[in-house]
């Protein structure tokens, strides 16, 4: 491989499942027996508000109580010892990659393009709150008082957090590294075409090929438990 200094990583629920979360949408279309058009969409919100809030409280719950992996882990030991540029991206809305230590230097290198499930948002004051209770009582913002909180969640139809520094990592990025993901979730779908036309090597470690895996120059598969670790440990020697 050539000489690697800047890593883009993208992370999808794959490696969370490994640690009990379920994955965004199962095969029946469903999650955690929700239709998604009917809990991750603002047409859902503004319909029935409390339903929404009622079905992030559980995943709020349910993130609070998982802990992180093996590949949680790895990837937090690549944050600290990787002496090059990295971005973690994940489309997770868990906060498992930091809980394993992924941050370098204090300066936290994890970018949660779809929100955060421990983070509330005040559509009137644009104010973001780590939030760990529950949201569905309606509790007024902490910063300006308003009764106007959600969960701080990209649904569909809305764009993703912090594009424009996604799209700068992987114009410089030597490799970009795809992990647990579908390939089917646009723009993220997209990032391997993007980093491999600006002269990245592309690498997808997965459970199973997914839709995007023939844009990859390779691909490994089997659980993201053992895989990353495994990686992690090439890469860091490869560095020394």
């Amino acid at each position: 491989m050539p000489k690697v200094e800047n890593i883009v990583i993208l992370t999808g629920a794959g490696i969370s499942a490994e640690s009990g979360l379920e994955t965004f949408r199962a095969a029946d279309g469903l999650w955690e027996n929700h239709r998604v058009e009917d809990v991750a969409t603002p047409e859902a919100f503004a319909r029935d508000p409390l339903l929404v809030q009622r079905f992030y409280d559980m995943r709020r719950v349910a993130i609070m109580e998982t802990l992180p992996n093996t590949a949680h882990e790895a990837l937090a030991r690549l944050d600290a010892e990787w002496q090059g540029g990295l971005l973690l991206v994940t489309q997770n809305i868990d906060d498992l990659h930091e809980r394993a230590g992924a941050m370098y230097a204090g300066d936290p290198r994890v970018l949660h393009m779809h929100g955060e499930g421990l983070s509330a948002w005040c559509t009137a004051c644009d104010a973001r709150t780590r939030w760990t209770t529950s949201l569905a009582d309606g509790p007024p913002c902490p910063v300006c008082g308003a009764n106007a909180l959600r969960p701080d969640i990209v649904w569909f139809g809305e764009m993703p957090y912090r594009m424009d520094e996604i799209y700068a990592a992987l114009r410089e990025a030597d490799l970009f590294v795809s992990i647990g993901t579908s390939g089917a979730v646009y723009p993220a779908a997209g990032f391997v075409r993007e980093a491999r036309e600006c002269g990245a090597r592309t690498l997808e470690l997965n459970l199973e090929s997914s839709h995007g895996s023939a844009w990859f120059h390779e691909t490994r598969l089997g659980p993201a438990s053992l895989l990353v670790p495994a990686w992690v440990d090439e890469m860091l020697g490869m560095a020394r």
